[in-house]
């Protein structure tokens, strides 16, 4: 029998209705997930970021689907040369919030990272502070530390590179069915500008025989090969670029 009018409208204006109603997004914890915390400290200030992912994979790489973080209070590593230890102390506000962030079940199998940029090397402070400072307080912590090092600047451009196209989702994507693609995009150079000099960093593309070999980082993310360089541009910093404008303003 056919249905009667009014019920097919009926049922019509309800379809219609719960698209309109306004949803809210509830943040649900699947069962399993993982989570991973990086301290990133430099010479001027340092952050704990909080890292989550699922168990499942994406192509023999993981999938990270939040993250959160939390700014150290006080100055960065370099100010605490003369006292290393009091350099524990500082992280203690953020080591208390990410206690509270991440379930208590997940404290012990949660790895803890420090990775100090490049240029603490220059400033001739950095071993003492992981050795002494940091070490001491993640220790400490209900997390899993896994130690302290100081990233190379061709690691530290590379994963800037990668930071930067994850988010772009060159790397994959969804697709309608919630499952990971291969994006089809081509992949982001990224131009980090910091205080004292510039790098560009970019995906190596195929060397013809008439060119110099040029070092890199090689990746392997999401079931692919990445040859990841980066050319430095020393000098042409922020502090550069602001004596330059206050000598101008000057003249």
């Amino acid at each position: 029998e056919l249905l009667a009018p009014w019920l097919v409208i009926a049922a019509g204006l309800g379809g219609i209705l719960l698209l309109c109603v306004s949803t809210k997004d509830v943040p649900v914890t699947p069962p399993g997930d993982k989570y991973g915390i990086v301290l990133a400290a430099g010479p001027s200030h340092t952050i704990l970021f909080i890292y989550q992912w699922a168990p499942s994979k994406g192509n023999k790489t993981g999938v990270i689907r939040d993250w959160s973080s939390c700014p150290v209070p006080g100055l960065g590593v370099s100010n605490y040369s003369d006292s290393p230890q009091k350099v524990g102390k500082s992280l203690e506000p953020c080591l208390n919030w990410a206690q509270k962030e991440i379930p208590a079940e997940q404290h012990s199998q949660t790895p803890l990272y420090l990775g100090a940029t490049s240029s603490m090397r220059q400033l001739n402070l950095t071993q003492h502070t992981l050795t002494d400072g940091f070490p001491a307080a993640l220790k400490s912590s209900p997390f899993s530390f896994q130690g302290a090092q100081i990233l190379s600047s061709p690691d530290k451009d590379a994963f800037n590179w990668v930071a930067v196209n994850y988010v772009l989702e060159n790397f994959f994507k969804y697709d309608w069915r919630g499952q990971l693609v291969p994006s089809g995009q081509g992949m982001a150079g990224v131009l980090a500008v910091g205080g004292t000099s510039t790098q560009l960093t970019a995906k190596m593309e195929e060397e013809t025989p008439d060119q110099a070999p040029r070092e890199g980082v090689r990746l392997e993310l999401y079931g692919q090969s990445h040859q990841v360089y980066t050319q430095h541009c020393p000098c042409h910093g922020t502090h550069q670029l602001r004596s330059s404008l206050l000598s101008r303003l000057i003249q």
